[in-house]
């Protein structure tokens, strides 16, 4: 074990957290309201960011980085509001499992939709933060007498910093607006919600509006360390464990579990030339980054069916 790069690569590994913490929270906040596990939240992800793009670039519309990102959370509300009403609302009463494959059709419709329109080819994002200057900080112990430093990208600590404000947002949002307080009594029973006047369609069609929001905002924080292209959706198989860790129900859980989901693939990912299975074994251990979080979900739900902050519902006939 490298322990003079622990630190770094644990740290690095949270940071990377922080946006995948952001998409697992759309992915609740969806599950909360309507019951539906939104299977097309990558695309939704990558259709915001597309859009940002498009907006700032020279081949677009050349906008203003800030007015290109407000243009783009614009596309990705109207995106989360007709798929809410053209897709999602004609199915309801349907049988759980036609519910799941219409929001895989719709991922794979969405797909497609976003290879028209801008085609395959990987685009250079728009600068946001700074990428040559990195943070260094000197801890207050050292690793066989030499001090161990920490180097952190500018654009790692930023996207992290939004990622933590735009959740911080949300739990306020949820905790003291009457839409939130809508919000939270739709998910906690539907038919009770409606016979006190909330109107469950507005809900969902505001938890599907704030989704694409999360969606285009996890994505914009993501392509500015890692590029554009098409591929940038499948980000969110990492956010996919992130959830059902923390719990399908729970908020704080997505966080947690979008957070344990990065310092695992931060942990995996550091180099170890005295493993005892031997350097080829070193190697493919820190090759599983895109496998570990399942790994991880799974000896947790052997303990934990509900997820670490998941509700235990008990019924009563």
């Amino acid at each position: 074990m490298n322990w003079q790069l622990l630190p770094q690569f644990a740290i690095t590994g949270l940071l990377n957290g922080g946006p995948i913490a952001l998409i697992a929270l759309g992915i609740v906040l969806i599950f909360k309201s309507s019951e539906v596990f939104n299977f097309a939240q990558g695309q939704m992800l990558l259709i915001g960011t597309m859009a940002t793009w498009w907006f700032a670039s020279d081949s677009g519309l050349g906008l203003p980085l800030w007015l290109a990102i407000i243009c783009a959370l614009g596309v990705s509300v109207l995106l989360g509001l007709l798929i809410e009403r053209l897709a999602l609302r004609p199915m309801t009463g349907q049988p759980l499992l036609s519910i799941i494959l219409m929001t895989l059709a719709l991922a794979q419709f969405l797909q497609g939709l976003t290879i028209l329109v801008f085609g395959t080819v990987q685009r250079s994002f728009p600068v946001i933060f700074d990428v040559t200057n990195p943070y260094q900080i000197t801890l207050p112990f050292t690793y066989n007498d030499n001090p161990i430093i920490l180097v952190l990208r500018q654009n790692l600590v930023w996207s992290f910093v939004v990622a933590m404000i735009c959740v911080t947002l949300l739990w306020l949002f949820f905790q003291y607006t009457s839409t939130g307080l809508a919000m939270r009594a739709t998910a906690e029973d539907h038919e009770t919600a409606q016979s006190v006047g909330i109107r469950i369609n507005r809900v969902f069609g505001i938890s599907w509006a704030i989704a694409g929001i999360i969606a285009a905002v996890g994505g914009i924080l993501i392509a500015t360390a890692s590029g554009l292209d098409l591929s940038l959706s499948i980000v969110v198989l990492a956010a996919f464990p992130a959830v059902l860790l923390g719990g399908l129900e729970s908020i704080p859980g997505a966080v947690v579990g979008g957070l344990i989901v990065g310092l695992a693939q931060g942990l995996v990912a550091l180099p170890n030339s005295d493993f005892f299975l031997g350097p080829d074994a070193a190697q493919a251990i820190r090759n599983s980054a895109a496998i570990i979080p399942y790994v991880i979900l799974l000896i947790v739900l052997l303990f934990r069916p509900d997820g670490l902050f998941g509700q235990k519902r008990i019924e009563r006939i």
